[in-house]
């Protein structure tokens, strides 16, 4: 039986221009795209229609999962109001970032992520979800055991993004010790002493583990297909590095000339949409929208606000950027980074994942969204 749906009366964002038109959704996919109102169908009143968001790099299920120090919430549960969140927030593909290596000061359990995934996985066969679920393994290179903890994801079809992150003092985010300290000793309540034997025992480790298990993770991935992505690069040597490593996706470079480079080398640049809301980063580094002015920012991320992935680019539009452009940073770019080709834009024959959105100032309103032509928010 077709399943059919007439939206009328839109302002349709397309690659490269806004059209006031009708579109057609049809059996899951983008039927017919045509200029000018419909007599039939449902009338959205001139509110935008854009493509589903792709979310890559996401932390918020981990705030679910993990609520509070040492506490873990049901697994499914966590999952759902994840979903509900995100959907709502207009994501249709979301990949969720589960971080694998730990040391005895945090992180997760050797097979605690499996079991998340594995969680996923069983929620979305019994239609619990709404936005489709990928999986973003953030591996921690310079811990002891995150080829361990990889392992238990070598077969699993959902892992299409591995990012490879080394979180040591005096590397990448934290070139400098003042923004460690913040993280770190201030956040955790350290003493003196106590820092200076985590710095140290970090940088030990950093040493000896991160480049053997980069040169690991990266050759696992080329050879699953597997896209994998940078993470904090600061120098133009990280940059020749991840080239190296056949990166596509350069996550929160951390200096002006790593960003520029890694455009220039072809990566997708992805910053915090967070960043772009806040007019800069909660870290202390570089600030999105300088980076949007130099044309050298590609990607979106919603990082751990996920209604900032809808925000951000209105707020890059009222600053000059064109709307198609701005959207396609959390849609069409991201998707066709790590291999979807089948949604991100709103084309005929692509995957009907279509947001309405109502902005009449300020806050956009999220008002209906479909994933493959089912309304699910």
């Amino acid at each position: 039986m077709t399943r059919e749906t007439v939206l009328s009366n839109a302002r349709i964002v397309l690659d490269d221009r806004i059209l006031d038109g009708t579109l057609v959704l049809r059996d899951g996919l983008i039927a017919d795209i045509s200029e000018g109102p419909s007599a039939a169908g449902e009338d959205v009143e001139g509110d935008f229609l854009i493509p589903g968001l792709v979310e890559l790099h996401t932390d918020h299920l981990e705030a679910h999962y993990s609520p509070r120090p040492g506490v873990r919430w049901g697994k499914t549960a966590s999952i759902q109001a994840h979903d509900a969140q995100v959907v709502t927030s207009g994501i249709t593909t979301v990949f969720d970032c589960l971080r694998l290596g730990s040391d005895e000061d945090g992180g997760f359990e050797k097979g605690e992520m499996r079991a998340m995934a594995d969680a996923i996985a069983e929620a979305q066969s019994e239609d619990r979800l709404r936005a489709q679920h990928l999986i973003h393994l953030r591996c921690e290179v310079s811990t002891d055991n995150v080829l361990d903890h990889y392992e238990e994801f070598e077969d699993d079809p959902l892992v299409r993004l591995v990012s490879l992150m080394d979180h040591a003092p005096g590397q990448r985010q934290f070139q400098t010790l003042d923004q460690y300290i913040l993280y770190y000793k201030k956040k955790r309540g350290l003493t003196d002493d106590e820092f200076d034997i985590f710095c140290k025992r970090q940088q030990e480790l950093s040493a000896r583990f991160a480049k053997p298990h980069r040169d690991a993770l990266a050759a696992s991935c080329a050879a699953r297909n597997i896209s994998v992505a940078s993470h904090d690069d600061a120098t133009l040597e990280h940059v020749e590095e991840a080239i190296g490593y056949g990166i596509r996706l350069a996550e929160f470079p951390t200096s002006f000339e790593a960003a520029k480079a890694s455009h220039g080398a072809g990566m997708s640049v992805l910053m915090g949409a967070p960043n772009i809301v806040r007019g800069k980063s909660h870290s202390g580094n570089i600030a999105a929208r300088d980076l949007a002015e130099m044309g050298v920012l590609d990607v979106l991320s919603s990082d751990y606000v996920p209604f900032s992935l809808m925000h951000a680019p209105f707020i890059l539009a009222d600053e000059g950027m064109s709307l198609p452009k701005a959207i396609a940073m959390v849609s069409a770019t991201p998707a066709r980074t790590v291999g979807l080709h089948d949604r991100g834009t709103i084309a005929k024959g692509l995957r009907a994942d279509i947001v309405r959105v109502r902005r009449p100032s300020g806050v956009p309103v999220v008002r209906s969204v479909w994933r493959e032509g089912r309304r699910v928010a």
